[in-house]
Parts: C-alpha cells; sequence; structure tokens
C-alpha cells in the first residue's frame, strides 16, 4: 500500500505545478511535515526544494496575509 501522493501519481513536485505544492501547505504557507501529509522522505526532500524555489521565483508567497493589527 502505497500513499505518497507523488509515487501514487507516478509524478514528481516541479516549481511550476503551484497547485499542487499549496495541498502541502499550511494555511500560514508553511511546507508541512511527512507525518500530516503522508508522502515518501524522498519526495518530501524534493518537495521541499521545489516550494523553496517556487518562492524565489514568486509563484508562491513566503507567508500568507493575516492583516495589520
Amino acid at each position: 500500500m502505497n500513499n505518497c501522493f507523488f509515487c501514487q501519481y507516478k509524478v514528481e513536485p516541479s516549481y511550476k505545478e503551484v497547485e499542487n505544492l499549496t495541498k502541502f501547505l499550511s494555511p500560514r504557507k508553511k511546507i508541512l511535515g511527512r507525518d500530516k501529509t503522508g508522502i515518501c522522505a524522498k519526495h518530501q526532500r524534493t518537495l521541499t526544494k521545489q516550494v523553496k524555489y517556487s518562492r524565489f521565483l514568486a509563484l508562491m508567497p513566503y507567508v500568507s496575509y493575516q492583516g495589520l493589527r
């Protein structure tokens, strides 16, 4: 039984597929751990690098906007 999202669909995490990457972020845009997402260690490492690269290219935000207090 393989419940890793990327193994199941036979794809690799890519910085271009922002919709797929946002599934693995918290509402505050932090990268979730393997215990919450259920993806394997190999894809978790790749996912982290791709999310960071996507943020660097301004395709994704670093943080969510919570408003001024």
